[in-house]
């Protein structure tokens, strides 16, 4: 193994631990929902590739070693016999300079979803982030390519 590519294998396994750890932070805070909320993280190098939880298994039984990593077009690079969430590629690809993506359904995102005015400027923490908020229509699970912008 050159240096680089040792470089690399160091890079990749810290990205790898780092994803394993918001994992299970997500699971233990509760925000994920079930299998159908998903993290991700860019690996470094041209090729563009990125690590996903293997789907159906639950975010408190993620390690490091079984996060997947997938090439472009979704597919897995190291085992071709892995599933991934599609639509933790899909979403993931939407931003070409996202280092990491977590989609997540925590209560007071899903709460403030389901009021018919969204998030109110109605005291200083809803301040803080009222600018920053975007919604879009709910069309099932992302799979939609055109969904990503």
């Amino acid at each position: 193994m050159n240096q680089e590519t040792d470089s690399r294998a160091q890079a990749e396994r810290a990205i790898r631990e780092d994803l394993f750890c918001a994992y299970r932070l997500v699971a233990s805070m509760g925000w994920n929902d079930l299998i159908f909320t998903h993290l991700s993280a860019r690996v470094s190098g041209p090729e563009h590739r990125f690590l996903l939880n293997p789907y159906g298994r639950g975010f408190e039984e993620i390690t490091a070693s079984s996060l997947i990593k997938v090439d472009m077009e979704g597919k897995p690079v190291d085992d071709p016999q892995a599933i991934v969430n599609p639509a933790g590629f899909t979403i993931h690809l939407a931003r070409d300079d996202a280092r990491c993506v977590m989609h997540l359904y925590t209560l007071d995102g899903q709460a403030v979803s389901a009021m018919a005015n969204g998030l109110l400027p109605l005291n200083q923490t809803a301040l803080g982030v009222v600018g920053d908020f975007a919604y879009h229509d709910y069309e099932g699970v992302a799979l939609d390519h055109d969904e990503r912008e």
